[in-house]
């Protein structure tokens, strides 16, 4: 079974390549094509083999969640269905069917909501090391993967494919896009957040954290609406931990990437070796066969325990 590492579309135009979804512009102007690929990143650096049928899981689990969670905030999706897409589109179907969106062309937010219910990844990284959470003081004795009182928003920059997002404070995201609109983000965020990882622990998955994307969409009026945009609550963007096995006080077996994480870190991957190897520079990461398959299994597993 091969990834689908880039997708060939040559009667549309490509409009934005990111680290797991192309983007192509239609012959409407409303609307884009978002293409999950089979792609995957670890550390903001894309790997030379990607895990096959991902972007199709990834799809999946996302067009769950628009419509899980659209009594929350409005969304992007348009249709999934390539027979309902333009006609330019259509003719692509074997290669897009079941691994991409029409969606709404919205105005994006250049911020990354987190939301974090639980101590972990970068959020435990700086615990340790100044006792702050995205610059927020927290209290001492906290161990990793410990539940927090209440989930948190962690902003973070949207950096350009390359650059490394950064972790930033609450008040540095809304001096960045105002102070009104990062309410609306946070609340929307945190509601979200509490909603699906509600339902995840009917499940038997606690959902540790996730980033939310948001966009504006500007009416018929001229009004500026809040929508959620890109993908939702997928493995690529969350932490997922299962339920029976979690115990606080260290890192927690999980059905995101972190396994993938894991392994590039165990390979001898070091910030300065984002283009390969030591002694092979430039060639890139290759995921062995064996963290290609686990991968693929934990996002299986993760997609059948959410919606089945």
């Amino acid at each position: 079974m091969a990834a689908l590492i880039n997708t060939h579309l040559p009667g549309l135009t490509l409009i934005s390549k990111g680290k797991v979804r192309d983007i192509y512009s239609t012959s409407s102007p409303e609307h884009l094509l978002f293409v999950a690929t089979d792609r995957i990143s670890a550390y903001d650096v894309i790997l030379k083999n990607g895990i096959p049928d991902k972007g199709k899981l990834l799809t999946q689990l996302s067009l769950f969640w628009f419509d899980k969670l659209q009594h929350i905030i409005p969304n992007h999706f348009v249709a999934a269905d390539v027979d309902k897409m333009p006609e330019e589109i259509r003719q692509y179907k074997e290669q897009l069917a079941g691994r991409t969106m029409l969606v709404k062309k919205a105005e994006v937010i250049p911020l990354e909501a987190i939301v974090r219910g639980y101590l972990s990844g970068s959020a435990w990284a700086e615990y340790k090391k100044s006792g702050t959470v995205h610059g927020i003081p927290f209290p001492p004795g906290l161990v990793e993967s410990q539940k927090l009182p209440t989930p948190i928003v962690t902003p973070s920059t949207k950096a350009e494919q390359g650059d490394h997002d950064e972790n930033i404070s609450p008040e540095k995201a809304a001096k960045l896009i105002g102070q009104e609109l990062y309410d609306q983000v946070s609340d929307a965020a945190l509601k979200l957040y509490t909603t699906a990882a509600d339902y995840a622990l009917t499940r038997g998955v606690i959902l540790a954290d996730t980033k939310f994307e948001f966009g504006l969409l500007t009416s018929a009026t001229g009004k500026k609406e809040l929508i959620l945009i890109d993908e939702l609550l997928t493995p690529d963007s969350s932490r997922y931990w299962p339920l029976d096995v979690y115990a606080p006080g260290g890192p927690q077996p999980s059905f995101d990437k972190q396994y993938v994480r894991d392994w590039l870190v165990g390979t001898g991957f070091r910030k300065g070796l984002e283009s390969g190897p030591e002694g092979h520079a430039g060639e890139g990461w290759e995921i062995e066969a064996s963290v290609v398959k686990g991968t693929r299994q934990r996002y299986a597993e993760a997609v059948d325990l959410l919606m089945k």
